[in-house]
């Protein structure tokens, strides 16, 4: 059955995890289940997306701009902000009656404050790529103490009332989820998907860990150049090849600062990221924190072994430990190194673990995963 299905999100341009998968699942609604699938955007008209959209999906732009505003002074930007605001939600709301959508999906930006009271009839919910301890938290951490952990408690509870009126919420782990179940009822669980599997894996033979994402701090990259001193001695035939966008300029300095040059190499996001994994034995996941973690399951496909720490939130969804991948202990620094130097040194446990890793990365081919949206929008749209 074909449902009506409207995404809500700022832009498309941007090479963010959340434009990919929101993408991925668009076109594969549209051009496998035949959905009617709309997106509608504030940001970025004009700008073509970052990742190719079928002709089927239709695309939307408000034309509010919020990215605007950004450089203004504090309080023009705060006059600014909520004038947009109710542009959004008048222009949000006339495209949402012309359309009548069956289901309207929140990326849970600025639309989630009110998207509960628009009266289009359709059934709203709310979708979240990032973790409840990390997602409106003015970087405290989940930490309740001064002006900035006041203000993130203030917005999170804002957000909670806002998700309390939406008929489902879904988020990344089960892990996540339960940072959300002492608020909420209505918490649902489906994982990020893989659209594409390549035609063949690692042998784990080779002396290369490969790494990705982007150069920020969440990423931990700092931290993978500081293990990689750690283990560069003792295995000096061995490289680090990380890619990602982004300002390469303070992890350059840090591998200067340890005389790292010929070992470890900072290279540029690629488009076929999967080739280089393949030419790789291990996957390094330093991530300080994670909505998901869709590397892990990249590489898991090209079947490479992970060695994560166990961040919030996704790798311990991903990985069981010793299985198809190592976790350890959050920002613990040595045992990373240990665990990274054990795989280094066994060729046959690397074989084996990537072996597994390739099993468990079928279970989010985006088949799976698709399946599993489309049960959930059935029974969404038959019990309301």
């Amino acid at each position: 059955m074909s449902y009506k299905i409207v995404y809500c999100l700022p832009s498309l341009f941007s090479y963010g995890g959340m434009e990919k998968v929101l993408t991925m699942k668009a076109n594969y609604f549209a051009e496998h289940f035949n959905y009617d699938i709309t997106i509608i955007l504030t940001d970025g008209k004009g700008t073509i997306p970052a990742f190719p959209l079928s002709p089927k999906v239709k695309v939307i732009n408000l034309d509010v701009n919020f990215h605007n505003i950004w450089h203004y002074k504090f309080l023009s930007k705060v006059i600014a902000y909520h004038y947009k605001q109710v542009v959004y939600k008048r222009r949000l709301t006339k495209a949402l009656l012309s359309i009548k959508p069956d289901v309207t999906v929140s990326m849970l930006r600025r639309e989630i404050n009110f998207l509960a009271n628009i009266p289009d009839g359709s059934i709203k919910v709310g979708e979240l790529h990032f973790n409840k301890l990390n997602y409106r938290d003015f970087n405290t951490g989940g930490k309740k103490g001064g002006l900035a952990g006041f203000l993130a408690f203030i917005w999170m509870r804002q957000l909670i009332m806002s998700l309390k009126k939406i008929e489902k919420f879904v988020v990344l782990s089960y892990e996540d989820k339960q940072n959300w179940v002492k608020d909420l009822d209505n918490v649902v669980v489906i994982y990020n998907p893989l659209d594409k599997y390549p035609d063949m894996q690692s042998d784990c033979s080779s002396k290369k860990v490969i790494a990705a994402g982007r150069y920020v701090s969440q990423k931990g990259f700092d931290m993978l150049i500081d293990i990689w001193s750690l283990v560069h001695h003792k295995h000096p035939d061995w490289t680090l090849s990380i890619y990602g966008d982004g300002d390469k300029t303070f992890y350059q300095g840090i591998v200067e600062r340890l005389g790292l040059q010929q070992s470890v190499f900072l290279n540029d996001a690629v488009n076929d990221l999967n080739s280089k994994l393949i030419g790789g034995s291990i996957f390094a996941f330093p991530s300080r924190f994670e909505g998901f973690g869709m590397a892990v399951t990249e590489a898991m496909s090209c079947g490479l072994p992970v060695v994560a720490f166990s961040c919030p939130c996704g790798p311990k969804d991903i990985i069981t430990d010793n299985f198809d991948g190592i976790l350890v202990e959050p920002g613990n620094i040595e045992q990373f190194a240990e665990k990274l130097g054990f795989l280094m040194e066994n060729e046959e446990v690397r074989k084996k673990l990537g072996k597994n890793a390739y099993t468990r990365s079928k279970d989010f081919d985006i088949e799976i995963i698709a399946s599993q949206w489309h049960q959930f929008f059935t029974e969404l749209i038959h019990n309301n």
